[in-house]
């Protein structure tokens, strides 16, 4: 069996929220605000820490969540991948990946994230040393989720320099790295609420 390769765990809350008419970060689904549904999916698939990357940092505190500044605000979310991967060197040799999900996910499932974090381990045991994924993308209703994946630490470089380039295009840098794809069934883990009609029924917004 594949050892697990130690992650930190990014919900990516940078969006402008634009067509949601408010911010979706808090918009509650079941009374339970969306970043803090997935905040806890995340959890409970195993990384830790588990940091928001940008957003309302005092509303975001108040709810108990650890929050990251976003090193490029409003830059999508490429820029919040990036940011969270720049913390790694904080941890020493104790995490060596991150694994992100955006904070608009109508369903998170922890083992969707499970399955990507299994690819993950599976990729470097049987490759080993550079060989093995920049990433692991999983595959939902037949397309890459970029933005559900699990990044190596080496992605720092790469991305950092696809986005001084002016690339903000999260899958055209991702599409350029050594990428494992796993395939995670359903499509609940990774549909997103971008405006209120694609909430559920009885979603309730915070003003």
């Amino acid at each position: 069996m594949a050892e697990a390769v130690r992650c930190l765990g990014a919900v990516l809350a940078g969006g402008a929220s634009s067509r949601m008419g408010t911010d979706k970060a808090f918009v509650e689904i079941g009374g339970v605000p969306m970043v803090v549904r997935a905040v806890e999916a995340l959890r409970a698939a195993g990384p830790a820490p588990v940091l928001v990357v940008g957003g309302d940092r005092e509303r975001l505190h108040a709810l108990g969540l650890d929050v990251l500044e976003d090193r490029y605000p409003g830059a999508g979310p490429l820029g919040g991948v990036i940011t969270a991967l720049g913390v790694l060197d904080s941890h020493g040799d104790a995490l060596e990946a991150v694994v992100t999900m955006p904070c608009d996910v109508i369903s998170p499932d922890a083992a969707a994230v499970r399955r990507v974090l299994a690819g993950l381990a599976a990729a470097a045991d049987s490759a080993g040393g550079s060989a093995d994924a920049d990433l692991i993308v999983p595959i939902g209703a037949g397309a890459p989720q970029w933005a559900h994946a699990a990044w190596r630490r080496r992605c720092l470089g790469p991305l950092t320099e696809a986005f001084e380039r002016g690339v903000r295009a999260l899958r055209e840098v991702a599409r350029q790295l050594h990428a494992v794809e796993v395939e995670v069934p359903g499509e609940g883990w990774f549909r997103d609420a971008d405006r209120p009609e694609d909430l559920p029924p009885g979603r309730r917004a915070r003003p």
